[in-house]
């Protein structure tokens, strides 16, 4: 099955299409104008519509967008009634039924299937993406992400339910270029068996084709906050190096790689046993579970013997993906790396990968201690999940995804972004305007 997957995707490759590049203040005004500006009329059934929303297509997006006061109350009013929310679910058997007929589902659903420009099929990205949940969240950043020319593997929990599990597996049925990962694992939360799953799927990603150039890894809550043809441009600025959080370890983080760890019963736990030194003395730095990196970056992974010294020594620490890939990323030779001196850390602040509200560095602009404004939606494990209100601040920075999104609990939040994103990316794809 994969071989003929594989097989439609080549093909699927030597499709172009010619396009250029449009003003981005322009689209938000147009995100609920009611009309469609001439120069997108050769790709408007791919533009969302208020038919393609449910009950939250009455929000006014390009208000939100603006960050406009009213039509932020409404919006959390909205959010916060018991039927807005039994609406807005949709269960893990519609995507079984959808999927029956592929065609229909990828017509209905709007999903791009052609590449939008030579330059972005000229540069393939390549995604894992670790779910265990949510399908509907899943299918929605899967939608909002997808191009043909891209490679998509996807891990699901081997603990996942039975509906999630098939329900996934459904959806990726339908793609030539979307798999699930050949060999998944149990995830355990701060545990190996994380890293593992992204492992897995580089490995299946780097075999299935030779000619993506950068890895993004991303979970479920993940969205993007820019266009697949903007995510081009930006990786090609970049010149072949890596972005990635990799930063002096501080004090109280250590205990996380001094000590052995063991999974009990799913759960990590701390031993009073310590752990040898790392190999070859290796400075262990400090980092998130997020990456964006070159396609040499992930086979010195797969293949460097310093790399495979270092990830068996990982392999019983507590959360091992904050310090792996940013231990590599210091690493002499590895494709794309910077040097271990401290002045090349990058914060998650100033690396692309990812853009994370922790709890206790939200705050006014006025405090020192403060990284970014109060998060405007909810925390789960002291990360923010964003709001709509969030949306203002998500599009003013450089980061290719945000994390943390959920449709239970702010859909809006995503519907809008989505909405904006989309109209964005068509209209990228029809060249000059003015």
């Amino acid at each position: 099955m994969w071989l003929l997957k594989r097989g439609c995707l080549l093909l699927s490759l030597k499709l172009t299409v010619g396009l250029g590049s449009l003003w981005m203040v322009y689209l938000v005004g147009q995100l609920n104008s009611g009309r469609t500006p001439g120069f997108i009329h050769s790709h408007s059934w791919l533009e969302y519509s208020d038919d393609d929303g449910g009950p939250e297509k009455v929000c006014n997006c390009s208000a939100i967008l603006r960050g406009d006061q009213e039509a932020l109350e409404r919006a959390k009013l909205l959010t916060i009634t018991r039927d807005f929310h039994e609406n807005i679910q949709i269960p893990d058997e519609y995507y079984i039924n959808e999927t029956q007929d592929c065609r229909k589902f990828k017509f209905k659903r709007k999903y791009i299937t052609f590449p939008l420009s030579k330059e972005e099929e000229d540069f393939p990205l390549a995604y894992s993406m670790v779910v265990h949940h949510k399908v509907q969240n899943f299918e929605r950043l899967l939608r909002v992400i997808y191009v043909p020319q891209n490679l998509y593997c996807v891990h699901v929990d081997k603990k996942s339910k039975p509906s999630v599990t098939s329900a996934i597996q459904a959806i990726t049925s339908c793609f030539p270029n979307v798999f699930l990962v050949s060999q998944a694992v149990d995830v355990v939360y701060a545990g190996w068996p994380r890293v593992q799953a992204d492992i897995n799927c580089m490995a299946d990603l780097y075999s299935a084709s030779p000619k993506w150039k950068y890895f993004i890894n991303l979970c479920g809550q993940d969205f993007p906050l820019k266009t697949n043809l903007e995510m081009v441009r930006i990786l090609r600025s970049l010149r072949g190096s890596n972005s990635l959080e990799s930063e002096t370890m501080t004090g109280g983080k250590k205990w996380r790689v001094s000590y052995v760890h063991q999974i009990t019963d799913g759960n990590i736990k701390t031993t009073d046993k310590l752990k040898s030194p790392p190999p070859f003395n290796l400075p262990i730095k400090s980092g998130s579970a997020y990456i964006v990196v070159t396609r040499g970056f992930v086979r010195s992974v797969l293949e460097d013997t310093r790399i495979e010294m270092l990830i068996n020594w990982f392999k019983d620490t507590y959360s091992p993906d904050e310090f792996l890939w940013a231990t590599i990323q210091r690493i002499p030779g590895v494709p794309g790396s910077k040097w271990p001196n401290s002045k090349y850390d990058q914060t998650d602040v100033n690396a692309l990968a990812r853009l994370v509200k922790w709890q206790w560095h939200e705050g006014s602009q006025d405090s020192e201690s403060a990284a970014y404004p109060e998060c405007q939606g909810s925390h789960v494990r002291s990360i923010c999940v964003y709001g709509a209100g969030d949306l203002q601040w998500l599009l003013e920075h450089d980061h290719l995804f945000a994390n943390k999104f959920d449709i239970e609990t702010d859909p809006i939040a995503i519907y809008c972004l989505e909405r904006y994103l989309r109209h964005k990316a068509l209209a990228e794809s029809v060249g000059k305007f003015f």
